[in-house]
């Protein structure tokens, strides 16, 4: 199993790399961004483990090139920082896993492990359903190529959607995985974001692609094209309305 480490603490690199090395591991070393970018361009590796803050370039801006290059290589961010934010920037930017300094080795050596049993998976950065494209990364939807402003919460909401595109979510399911465990108000709060997102998505262009199943949940179906309502040229005379 071939491992790239991009680590500029280069006591902890090589700690890390005789370690990883003594379990069967072939590791290659970086020490800054632009040549762990450079070395994970070049050559395959099994995983990536990359630190956040690098020299030279931006851990989180290696990852988000590498994404951008279709390189899917699991990677593993490893930094000494713990926000709650830090970890949601790296999962949305195409982040495998997140391991906190000061870490177990075997607990790393085990996760590794799991990253490279599970493959690499092509996973692209931006999500595209028919005409609706959603960037994790810079936070932008837009329909047809016109952007759309939603809240933080629609924004997951339809994020969980166009990653299982044409499969029914129910209620539960969509609560389970964008609201958090202290959530202890009703499942309706889905149906009423789920309006707020139809009206913004669909109806604001004239179209249908957020479906209510009766009974089961809500679908998001794949429909091309769209343009602003409000944009649109009456067909008599008078004035177009929103």
């Amino acid at each position: 199993m071939r491992v790239l480490l991009v680590e500029d603490e280069k006591a902890l690199a090589e700690t890390i790399r005789r370690g990883l090395t003594n379990e069967g591991f072939v590791v290659d070393v970086a020490h800054d961004g632009v040549t762990g970018q450079w070395l994970a361009t070049e050559n395959p590796y099994d995983v990536i483990v990359l630190d956040i803050m690098l020299p030279r370039r931006h851990g989180y801006d290696v990852l988000k090139n590498l994404r951008e290059l279709q390189i899917w290589t699991p990677a593993m961010m490893l930094t000494a920082k713990d926000g709650e934010y830090d970890q949601t920037d790296a999962f949305d930017l195409g982040a495998d896993d997140y391991l906190t300094k000061p870490f177990s080795f075997p607990v790393l050596v085990a996760r590794l492990r799991a990253l490279v049993r599970r493959g690499a998976p092509v996973r692209p950065v931006v999500l595209t359903v028919g005409g609706l494209d959603l960037d994790p990364n810079k936070r932008i939807v837009r329909r047809n190529g016109h952007r759309i402003s939603l809240t933080a919460k629609e924004f997951s909401v339809l994020q969980f959607m166009m990653r299982h595109p044409e499969v029914v979510l129910s209620k539960a399911e969509i609560l389970d995985n964008v609201w958090d465990q202290a959530f202890e108000g009703s499942d309706n709060i889905v149906e009423v974001y789920i309006g707020y997102l139809r009206r913004k998505i669909d109806v604001a262009f004239g179209v249908t692609s957020l479906e209510t199943v009766r009974g089961m949940g809500y679908r998001l179906m794949p429909v091309e094209g769209g343009e602003p309502v409000e944009d649109r040229a009456p067909a008599t005379g008078g004035t177009a309305r929103a």
